[in-house]
């Protein structure tokens, strides 16, 4: 097959002109053009560069991304020679080392998320807007995929563009599989930007910039994760489907509740853990109960509350689930086997590790969740 040959890109600038600063990359939609979006960084926050690149296919009046063979479903060479012109484009303007933020509405939605799955690791975070990711386009999308990567999507109830099945579809990976910490946004309307989804962009944008400047996490998954406190140093796969967590917050276990007295044992075990002190938790819902270390580690993002030391806590029966901090590597793993999913400020709000935790159901659930909560309180201690 031959590589189509594609113009140079041309783009739209708005911001920050210091090649180092962060830099925003604004997707416009299929049929539309570059002038169309970069109006978007007006209303997003001051400080980085923002580019807005004109798509390389010509389509009527505008320009398209990729070839598609039907809305929503590109086609997969088409899609890898425009991701690997853009790629040629970015690695020159903003190599290795300077963050890049994808926004992309509709036809750039779908981009931006074949652009992130294609290689994680070398994006800062990705927004979705009103658009699906191209599944079945060759790309990987399997559980964990988008690990430690921070993820806004963006989705109108009346939407009649996108096919409802590839909204729900991109809605379900991005929440619950991919692994990425998702500020979720599903309100009335149609297929356009609302001036609520723009002002929680521009928030969500201004937060994943400053934790940036605190220092990256890579993400992307990893083969070669080792648990200190798991025999043989493997977190097995957790059985079955993954439970139901709310999108909003506060983030809680809706379903596969872990029963009651399982929930006291792990209460029970984790308190015994040394200089453990407990008490109602400082970040959580009412009921809460709290797990402190008060001579532990320096390292704030070891903990859910820096000031009072709260590393875990446990979540009232009705939920059984636990929040806790954990390195980024291994909370990875956490949602890659099946044992929880990042709150959605991880790695914006909050630390980049700040996990939730399904309950256990049976015992041998009981010493899987156990050696997660361990490897929390060696974060939290410090411990190699």
């Amino acid at each position: 097959m031959t590589t189509p040959s594609f113009e140079p890109p041309v783009a739209a600038t708005y911001g920050a002109t210091d090649p180092s600063a962060p830099l925003v990359v604004l997707l416009h939609g299929r049929g539309s053009n570059e002038r169309d979006i970069v109006g978007l960084a007006a209303h997003l926050p001051a400080g980085p560069a923002y580019a807005a690149v004109r798509a390389p296919i010509a389509e009527g009046g505008g320009f398209a991304w990729f070839a598609n063979r039907g809305i929503g479903r590109p086609v997969a060479d088409s899609l890898r020679s425009t991701m690997d012109w853009f790629r040629s484009w970015l690695d020159e303007i903003a190599p290795p080392g300077r963050p890049v933020l994808l926004i992309g509405f509709s036809g750039g939605a779908a981009f931006a998320g074949g652009l992130v799955l294609d290689d994680p690791s070398r994006f800062a975070g990705a927004a979705i807007l009103y658009g699906t990711l191209p599944f079945d386009a060759g790309l990987p999308t399997d559980a964990g995929r988008l690990a430690n990567l921070p993820v806004f999507v963006a989705q109108g109830d009346g939407d009649h563009v996108i096919p409802r099945e590839l909204l729900d579809r991109t809605w379900s990976y991005l929440l619950a599989e991919s692994g990425a910490p998702t500020v979720a946004q599903r309100q009335p309307g149609g297929h356009q930007l609302t001036a609520e989804t723009v002002r929680e962009l521009g928030d969500w944008v201004a937060h994943r910039l400053a934790s940036v400047d605190r220092g990256a996490v890579t993400p992307g998954p990893r083969s070669d994760i080792r648990w200190p406190t798991i025999d043989g140093g493997e977190l097995p796969q957790r059985p079955g489907p993954r439970p139901a967590v709310s999108w909003a917050i506060p983030q809680q276990q809706q379903t596969q509740n872990a029963p009651l007295h399982l929930q006291e044992r792990l209460f029970d075990e984790v308190r015994q853990l040394p200089g453990v002190e407990v008490g109602p938790s400082r970040i959580s819902v009412p009921g809460a109960r709290g797990f402190t270390l008060r001579d532990g580690s320096s390292e704030e993002q070891a903990f859910l509350v820096p000031q009072v030391a709260e590393f875990a806590h446990l979540h009232p029966s009705y939920d059984g689930s636990l929040h806790l901090a954990l390195p980024p590597e291994l909370a990875a793993d956490v949602s890659t086997k099946g044992w929880g999913r990042p709150h959605m400020w991880a790695g914006t709000r909050l630390s980049p590790g700040f996990m939730l935790v399904h309950g256990p159901r049976t015992d041998d659930e009981l010493a899987t969740v156990r050696a997660i909560v361990a490897a929390s309180h060696a974060y939290a201690a410090g411990s190699p």
